[in-house]
């Protein structure tokens, strides 16, 4: 089983994570936590984070729980994200769920949170094992 550290190393090749500043935070097979500090460049012209900034965070926490802890390579095959108010805080939390796993494929939930405890999105994402 990979370290926390191993898992961070692993994820550095997911670039455009990196560069909206995405952080592992907790990892366990099926679960993950990740973390986005928000920037200006995160908002949108409200001067609240954009969705493109809350989904790239959900669909990176579901690769990391979906992905982080087996040699399959497992992929969205549908995703579906609600965004339920606006976050408040500074920092943007979320945390992937398995939901059922199967043979090929998989569901996850992902809740999205900011640091002052605001539901900011949920979303559903159902994997495919290509690999």
């Amino acid at each position: 089983m990979p370290t926390l550290d191993e898992l961070r190393e692993r994820f550095e090749k997911d670039r455009f994570a990196m560069v909206t500043g995405v952080e592992i935070k907790e990892a366990e097979a099926g679960r993950a936590v990740c973390t986005l500090k928000l920037r200006s460049d995160h908002l949108n012209a409200n001067d609240t984070p954009m969705g493109g900034a809350i989904f790239t965070l959900a669909d990176f926490a579901y690769a990391v729980a979906s992905n982080g802890f087996t040699e399959h390579i497992i992929v969205s095959q549908h995703c579906s994200i609600t965004f339920l108010s606006t976050a408040k805080g500074k920092e943007l939390i979320a945390e992937a769920k398995c939901v059922k796993a199967g043979r090929s494929t998989c569901l996850y939930e992902v809740e999205v949170k900011d640091e002052l405890g605001t539901f900011v999105a949920h979303a559903t994402v159902n994997g495919f094992t290509v690999k």
